[in-house]
């Protein structure tokens, strides 16, 4: 949609140091375009690294006028408000920002080419969740590849599970492995130029939307699915489909280290037992031997709150509990999930 070499700033108001921010910070830790502002009036002055828990030396700015002054071609919103849905408080920094020939990228379900699109000149609006008109039904036909078919399930939303997919298909791509990688929410959309924006697809249509991305990558020796929702979830129902669609051969769970219920508005939800869990995603992949098989093989913790010594030890405690290799790949590498996967 757009060049890796066009420069971006990111909106973030009042959510840099927010679970929300996860646009922001996936855009920071694997976009190819360079960033030159973050937009967060909370910590304007400052660098990023300086904010919150990130290593990135960007600087934080007060508002788009500020923005500007950084010579930005595109403004990415970096917030993922629950619901997806874009708050009338966007209106004017959004106006601001066309009205100076600033593209912009929009991760949420409103179609902002509609609201707008009056704005535009000769600069763009992407609006990443936009779906097809239709799609096909799927019929299973995935399991016929012979390529391992990885799937990054989560305990809850937000878990990490595009940041270890990424991870994952990085250090294999590396290491010359015939690897593709399949985007199925906004930020793996908006990274990759390409996949399907699952949350916006009838329920009906969306595992024949995951068949097909995954049958696009028929030519690769392992798939990797990035994971959306959890079965824990009550308000989820993305991990099914992305089951029936992608047929997968492996999991990897994603789980936030520090957490033991969901995060709000479901904070009444205790997380299950990992291993418990695990068993529960390998059950409902493979429909009592129906469908293919799907067998676990590591985890991904997201120890974010936790020290370097409590991460190692919650890491250690998670291996003993589960049997299965075990990671923080931000903190401490995807070595042991690439070489379980190998």
């Amino acid at each position: 949609m757009f060049s890796n070499k066009q420069p971006i700033c990111i909106f973030m108001e009042g959510a840099l140091d927010k679970d929300a921010g996860k646009m922001g910070y996936g855009l920071m830790r694997f976009s190819k375009h360079p960033i030159v502002c973050v937009i967060d009036s909370n910590f304007a002055g400052k660098m990023v690294k300086d904010s919150v828990d990130l290593p990135y030396e960007i600087p934080v700015v007060a508002n788009i006028e500020e923005a500007l002054t950084y010579k930005p071609e595109i403004m990415a919103l970096g917030i993922a408000p629950s619901g997806g849905k874009f708050p009338d408080a966007w209106d004017q920094p959004v106006i601001t920002a066309l009205q100076n020939g600033l593209s912009l990228i929009n991760g949420l379900h409103d179609d902002l080419n509609a609201r707008f699109g009056s704005y535009l000149t000769t600069n763009r609006i992407w609006d990443v969740r936009k779906p097809k008109s239709s799609y096909p039904i799927a019929s299973g036909k995935a399991a016929t590849l012979k390529a391992k078919r990885v799937l990054m399930v989560g305990t809850d939303m937000a878990a990490g599970k595009m940041t270890a997919g990424l991870e994952l298909y990085a250090a294999l791509m590396e290491q010359g492995v015939n690897v593709g990688f399949v985007p199925t929410g906004q930020i793996g959309i908006t990274l990759m130029g390409n996949g399907i924006p699952l949350d916006a697809i009838k329920v009906d249509q969306a595992a024949g939307a995951v068949e097909e991305a995954v049958m696009e990558q028929a030519d690769k020796d392992i798939i990797i699915i990035e994971g959306q929702g959890s079965l824990a979830h009550p308000g989820s129902t993305a991990t099914l489909p992305l089951m029936r669609g992608s047929q997968p051969t492996h999991l990897i769970l994603c789980h936030k280290a520090a957490h033991t219920h969901l995060r709000p508005p479901v904070e009444h939800v205790a997380i299950p037992a990992l291993d418990a869990f695990i068993q529960l995603n390998e059950a409902v992949a493979t429909v009592c031997g129906s469908l293919q098989t799907a067998k676990t093989i590591g985890i991904a913790l997201n120890t974010v709150g936790l020290s370097e010594s409590e991460a190692k030890d919650k890491i250690m405690a998670t291996e003993k509990t589960t049997n299965l290799p075990t990671t923080d790949v931000v903190r401490f590498g995807v070595e042991k999930l690439v070489q379980t996967l190998a």
